[in-house]
């Protein structure tokens, strides 16, 4: 499901082009136990788009090239595809570096009761969204109940060595401002995190990476409706930093979604703005060429602003402190 906002598309935002891919994030599935208000993908437990076994299949040869250093499971839920455990074992079987952007939550579902074991066997680095380090912040955003599971979730984590610094087993956080605000300074808010969870539950973690909220799918409908969406879009553009472009996710990485095919970004993804190379078709996985890639220029629109306003927003937080 798509949600291209003209008025997004029409932009003066900077040209950026590629440097080599380094990075393939895949979207496994819209599916999901939450509902978050934030979610730029409106991912959720009625949302049935998962990615198939061949398309799963096509993932583990473009990873067989030995070009991917990285591989970036993303979702929805990305556990809950059926084919989320082979591919994990299969790209770290071939020395690639897995990252999971996981909910937390769904490490208690009972379907799901040894898959934090599973992850810290495989080595995986684990990306967890905590939009707050308060209860009722996170119940607001993220639904009654999810701050309580996402502690659990967490306890879990930790009492298999993940966020120990001799383990090797990566534990990042994610925080998402409550509104149409840019988030507050890494750093700062990153101490802020691991003084009060330590203190509050005796939980460690690696890094918080700090996101603004993109005016896109959920997140930007909910602008529009309470009339936040111009004064929004006003402030990512009022607060832009050339050189934040330098760094922008994109460069280095392209987005795949469930059926296979090929984005610049997971925004363009959710805005139905697919990689171009010849032509106005979208591009297949499986007819990707990544040597072709280098130099390309990439798919921009008003939504880019939301990753070079401020101290600048990527998938791995904040490009300066």
């Amino acid at each position: 499901m798509h949600q291209t906002l003209p008025y997004l598309i029409d932009s003066d935002f900077p040209s950026v082009r590629r440097g080599p891919v380094k990075t393939l994030q895949v979207n496994l599935g819209y599916r999901c136990n939450l509902s978050c208000i934030h979610c730029h993908v409106a991912a959720g437990p009625k949302r049935t788009e998962q990615m198939d076994r061949e398309t799963v299949d096509t993932v583990i040869a473009v990873l067989k090239t030995g070009r991917i250093e990285t591989l970036d499971l993303t979702g929805g839920a990305p556990e809950l595809n059926p084919y989320f455990r082979d591919l994990v074992r299969r790209a770290r079987s071939l020395g690639v570096h897995v990252i999971d952007r996981c909910n937390l939550t769904i490490l208690l579902e009972a379907e799901q009761s040894d898959l934090a074991a599973f992850l810290a066997e495989q080595q995986v680095e684990i990306i967890a969204s905590l939009p707050c380090y308060l209860e009722e912040n996170v119940d607001r955003q993220r639904g009654k109940g999810v701050y309580a599971d996402s502690i659990q979730g967490l306890k879990r984590l930790n009492d298999l060595g993940y966020g120990r610094s001799d383990t090797g087993r990566i534990l990042n956080l994610i925080y998402n401002p409550q509104g149409p605000v840019l988030p507050p300074p890494q750093c700062t808010l990153e101490h802020d995190y691991k003084e009060r969870l330590r203190a509050d539950h005796g939980i460690v973690f690696d890094r918080l990476f700090t996101l603004a909220n993109m005016p896109i799918q959920r997140f930007g409908s909910l602008l529009i409706s309470t009339g936040q969406f111009d004064d929004y879009l006003s402030l990512l553009k009022a607060t832009h930093r050339d050189e934040n472009l330098a760094t922008v996710m994109c460069r280095d990485l392209i987005s795949i979604d469930w059926q296979g095919y090929v984005y610049d970004c997971d925004f363009n993804q959710m805005l139905g703005l697919p990689l171009r190379l010849n032509g106005p078709s979208r591009l297949h996985l499986r007819d990707l060429d990544l040597n072709h890639l280098d130099g390309c220029p990439i798919q921009v629109a008003d939504h880019c602003y939301g990753c070079t306003a401020g101290q600048g927003s990527s998938c791995s937080g904040a490009l300066m402190d």
